[in-house]
């Protein structure tokens, strides 16, 4: 059955003694058959779900196994010497970034190479992206620490000063699925860095089980919530939080870690309080190491493109920080902060602590949507780039199962890193085999160099750390010429930014996200509504307001509503189409129904005054438009409260001689016309393809109609 056409019938149009009639086609549109048959859908769903054949169960494997794919296929040639190259490269550069990190997670530096040694590996066999380094990402380890930190109080271990670190003796591990709180025997066995990390570890379990859960769901939609302005200004606001707590350790100061609400303002009070206590050791070698870090780094970033490699100076002023410490003895004689024991070899694994899930489920749900969102985005940047495919579910299983298989390891959160990820392009990484190679250089560290980082001062950490915001904040840079692509985006960013820095990382990404989901619903409530003109010589109805030089056919309004018509912003569709008709047609039949009555009274009163006859001249006098056409190609959907609207218009111009026709509305909207019974017997006719058509409609109704009067 068709389904409705968009043209009249014959027009017929007088030419000197003749009369030439002008056709106007009519348009069948045959909609396809939809099977609505729900029982069937099921049963059809459940055979391709359920089967079992010996191809599919292959092609499942081979899907959740990315590995299994490229490796038999692996060009050994080709591929082996970048991917050696990049793998040592990033290695190198990891290793002091994981140590660093571990600070800002909250957590003993061990724990930071865990983390980086486990994660590579996993995605190794997991992961579809063949150049996003997965590891410690500096957000994410601000989000862990936060929690960290706000776990140990509520455990009353920052009321007593820590016990020595136990972190050598296994013995630490044993019954710590136990609270410690108030309980000093428990306490001997879990000291704070013990429960520390199996704070870290809990969370990052349930992370892992959000993510490979969205995964499973194929919930991935959700990161389109996070737009590339949202994520940006937040990674800058956290990262004005990341500077701020490691500024305690660049002065050398001993102040608790705020966190909450307000953590950033309070600890800098905190930090101008104590600023008399300034360690002058560990300033001076916090200005030594800002004066070799930052220069070289930029020269690493301006000759990128002709260094083979950049040049690894964070590993170098590590040596020489620890070198100059161990030799000068500068905890015993300035009693400067140092990194203390590093453990070789690996602990013995331990679950995660249960009892703390109730406390720490809700602060894993960021988390878990940023670091998955952040991932996916990056894989797919580097796939588009080198021209090959990723599968963004299979990503968010990489990367939860980044986290759940390292939680039992003693590992905290982990996501993709841009920085580490462009520095593994650029030095010829082809595969995750390089992933491999970084985690065989982190286990040399493990082995044999940890212990050797004893003397390491906090403060060399904390520059590393700061040193690599650099990025983040000079997005500030890119603020004009964002402005000028879009306002809407800037003020998102700028939102996003504000609320990350100032309130908190969680509650300023959660702001973030409602903020751009108002600006899409109001840029919708209150979108453009401009009146067309004709493009001479063409079937083109362009906005008068942004082009010169276009025509108006005489008689019709062609009117363009830019958003959907949905119950948010009806009243401003109609609004807007009485202010550019400049007919209102409910004050029109108001005005013609007073003049009606007065004229009906001063008849019953036999008397004929001037006021009638300004009546009758008002009542009688023409409007300067016949037909108005609405052009609906920019109108993706209706609801109820929008074809009610759409009907009351019709109805109401229909009332003062003025037609409606609709033309150019998608499938979905007339569907939705059809269905709300928009149209009653022998209306079809008001819908149109095209404007062209519905204004040479309309012209050629008003000729007929016209000629049928002189007739």
């Amino acid at each position: 059955m068709a389904e409705f056409n968009n043209v009249s019938s014959v027009t017929e149009m007088p030419e000197g003694d003749d009369v030439k009639r002008s056709f106007h086609h009519r348009i069948f549109l045959e909609p396809q058959e939809k099977k609505r048959n729900m029982k069937s859908l099921v049963v059809k769903q459940a055979k391709k779900t359920c089967s079992c054949t010996p191809a599919k169960v292959k092609d499942g494997v081979f899907s959740f196994f990315p590995v299994l794919q490229w490796l038999p296929k692996y060009k050994l040639k080709e591929y082996l010497l970048g991917d050696i190259m990049s793998g040592v490269i990033v290695g190198v550069l990891l290793v002091p970034q994981s140590i660093a990190y571990s600070l800002l997670a909250g957590q003993e530096p061990i724990y930071g190479l865990y983390t980086s040694f486990f994660s590579s590996i996993i995605y190794f066999i997991f992961g579809t992206s063949r150049h996003i380094s997965v590891g410690i990402f500096g957000v994410i380890c601000l989000m862990v620490g936060q929690v960290v930190d706000r776990e140990i109080q509520r455990a009353g271990y920052d009321i007593e000063p820590a016990l020595p670190s136990v972190l050598t003796d296994t013995a630490a591990y044993v019954n710590t699925t136990l609270s410690p709180v108030n309980h000093t025997s428990q306490k001997l066995l879990c000291d704070k860095s013990c429960y520390a990390i199996a704070v870290g570890a809990t969370m990052t379990f349930i992370a892992g089980v959000y993510q490979v859960a969205m995964g499973f769901f194929q919930v991935g939609f959700v990161s389109v919530y996070l737009s590339d302005s949202l994520l940006s200004g937040f990674v800058t606001g956290a990262s004005f939080t990341i500077l701020t707590s490691q500024a305690k350790y660049l002065l050398g100061l001993d102040i608790p870690r705020s966190s909450g609400v307000g953590s950033l303002i309070a600890t800098w009070i905190n930090i101008f309080r104590n600023i008399h206590k300034t360690n002058i050791c560990d300033l001076i070698t916090s200005f030594l190491c800002l004066l070799v870090l930052i220069p070289t780094k930029e020269l690493n970033e301006h000759f990128k493109s002709r260094l083979k490699a950049p040049i690894p100076v964070e590993l170098v002023v590590i040596v020489a920080a620890t070198l100059a410490s161990h030799f000068g003895k500068l905890r015993e004689t300035y009693g400067s902060s140092v990194a203390g024991h590093i453990p070789t070899g690996f602990l013995p694994p331990r679950p995660p602590d249960w009892n703390l899930i109730p406390s720490v489920a809700l602060d894993a749900i960021p988390i878990a949507i940023i670091g998955f969102a952040i991932t996916v985005s990056l894989s797919e940047m580097f796939a588009k780039k080198h021209g090959y495919a990723v599968k963004a579910n299979q990503e968010m299983y990489a990367i939860g199962f980044c986290n759940i298989i390292p939680s039992f390891f003693h590992c905290f959160t982990t996501s993709a890193a841009l920085a580490k990820t462009l520095v593994k392009e650029s030095t010829g990484c082809r595969t995750q085999m390089s992933g491999i190679v970084t985690s065989l250089v982190i286990l040399l560290v493990l082995l044999v160099i940890a212990p050797l980082f004893y003397s390491l001062q906090k403060c060399v950490l904390a520059v590393i750390t700061i040193v690599n915001l650099r990025g983040a904040l000079r997005k500030f840079k890119d603020l004009p010429k964002m402005w000028r692509l879009s306002r809407v985006d800037t003020v998102i960013w700028l939102v996003t930014m504000a609320a990350s820095a100032l309130i908190s990382t969680e509650i300023g990404l959660l702001i973030g996200v409602c903020f751009s989901m108002l600006c899409v619903i109001f840029r919708t409530q209150r979108p453009e509504a401009p009146l067309l003109g004709w493009v001479a010589e063409s079937e083109t109805y362009e906005s008068l307001s942004a082009y010169k030089n276009l025509q108006t056919k005489p008689g019709i309004v062609v009117f363009r509503f830019e958003a959907p018509l949905y119950y948010i912003n009806k009243e401003c569709f109609k609004s807007a189409l009485y202010k550019q008709t400049g007919v209102n047609p409910i004050w029109v039949k108001a005005a013609k129904k007073k003049a009606a009555k007065r004229m009906l009274r001063e008849k019953e009163e036999d008397s004929c005054g001037n006021q009638t006859g300004i009546s009758m001249d008002f009542v009688s006098e023409p409007l300067e438009f016949h037909t108005i056409v609405i052009d609906c190609c920019a109108v993706q959907f209706l609801d109820t409260a929008g074809i009610r609207t759409l009907k009351e218009v019709c109805k109401d111009y229909r009332e003062i001689d003025v037609q409606v026709l609709l033309a150019q509305c998608n499938p979905s909207v007339r569907s939705s016309l059809i269905r709300g019974e928009f149209f009653t017997e022998g209306e079809d006719h008001l819908l149109f393809h095209s404007v062209h058509q519905a204004v040479d409609f309309a012209l050629g109704a008003q000729e007929h109609s016209r000629t049928s009067a002189v007739k």
